[in-house]
């Protein structure tokens, strides 16, 4: 349920409210809006009487969440979330621009890389060092090695690192290194994974799995924020279907419909959605016309030697075209890059 406080209602108010709660039996999570504050109950509220809550004088009203994903859901905090990881702002009227190689190769690639994305406008350096493949037999990243050389390309550039982490034990040591910690959509439902990305201090970019429904990727998205972690990034990265002209089906009404039904915001991958290099910038552009708060893009200094994901990513000139036009689309809906 959602406890409403009234305009102005004292500090002194809402601690009590959260002792109230608590003592129910019930997990307390206190979102400060513009205007008031609300504190979302979270927990088995079958013998909980909301009247006992109702009582106080600073409360306008108690109602309960219907949504089954109770703190991603708009119905507790109607204001868009902003994720900020350092230089990177996701969110409100800034779209973030998140892009790199698949798979961190060298030091000197990935700085390469990273000077390219911070020269064209991006915010964020994506690179895999911890890279879970379908064949045993793939390149499977440099792992710790590969960490510390997105560590250097972010010294170089002064972009935030986004980086995988697909394991519980990898967590503590991939936020080491990472401004931003990715979920993969092979791990989309790893709940323990969910649970240990959410118990630290780093925001979470979660990737829908590719056979799941946008009901699961925002449950998913649910264990990380009870986890304590507000700071989460939805992104639809394609799914699977019948349809074999592109890797993936990327739809984007689901930006739309998820601004609708949370307040996180949402990123769009078009390498991954569409599985050829030729329609990311199409399908970057209309994502930022459907209003995604976000965009993740491969790009590679040679993507015809690249380890992983050639095929997918974009050239230097070729991203740079993408930012140029990705940026009039921004401008017409009035957003910026």
């Amino acid at each position: 349920m959602i406890v409403v406080m009234k305009k102005g209602a004292s500090q002194d108010a809402i601690d009590h409210l959260v002792e109230m709660i608590e003592g129910l039996g019930l997990r307390s999570h206190v979102i400060v809006g513009t205007e008031r504050t609300v504190i979302a109950a979270i927990g088995d509220e079958r013998h909980t009487h909301k009247e006992s809550l109702e009582s106080s004088p600073e409360v306008d009203e108690v109602v309960p969440i219907l949504a089954p994903y109770k703190m991603a859901s708009t119905e507790v905090k109607q204001e868009p979330t902003v994720v900020q990881a350092g230089g990177l702002t996701v969110g409100g009227t800034q779209i973030g621009m998140i892009a790199g190689p698949c798979s961190v190769e060298s030091e000197e690639q990935i700085v390469e890389t990273a000077k390219l994305v911070k020269r064209c406008g991006g915010t964020a350096l994506r690179g895999g060092a911890f890279k879970p493949r379908t064949s045993p037999y793939s390149f499977q990243g440099l792992k710790e090695e590969g960490l510390q050389m997105l560590a250097t390309a972010r010294e170089e550039t002064g972009l935030a690192v986004v980086t995988e982490v697909v394991a519980t034990d990898d967590v503590e040591l991939v936020a080491k290194y990472a401004d931003v910690l990715q979920i993969g959509a092979r791990n989309m439902q790893n709940y323990r994974l969910l649970e240990a990305v959410g118990n630290v201090d780093r925001a979470v970019l979660l990737k829908r799995g590719a056979a799941a429904t946008v009901d699961e990727l925002l449950l998913a998205g649910e264990y990380i924020l009870s986890a304590g972690n507000p700071n989460v990034m939805l992104c639809e990265r394609g799914i699977r279907t019948f349809e074999g002209h592109t890797r993936f089906t990327l739809p984007l009404a689901t930006v739309p419909y998820l601004h609708q039904k949370t307040h996180l915001p949402v990123v769009i991958d078009p390498s991954h959605g569409t599985g050829h290099t030729y329609l990311v910038p199409d399908m970057a552009s209309a994502a930022i016309a459907a209003g995604a708060d976000g965009l993740i893009v491969e790009v590679h200094p040679d993507p015809e030697t690249a380890m992983s994901d050639g095929y997918q990513s974009l050239n230097f000139a070729q991203f740079e075209a993408m930012m140029q036009r990705c940026r009039r689309v921004a401008t017409a809906i009035d957003k910026t890059i």
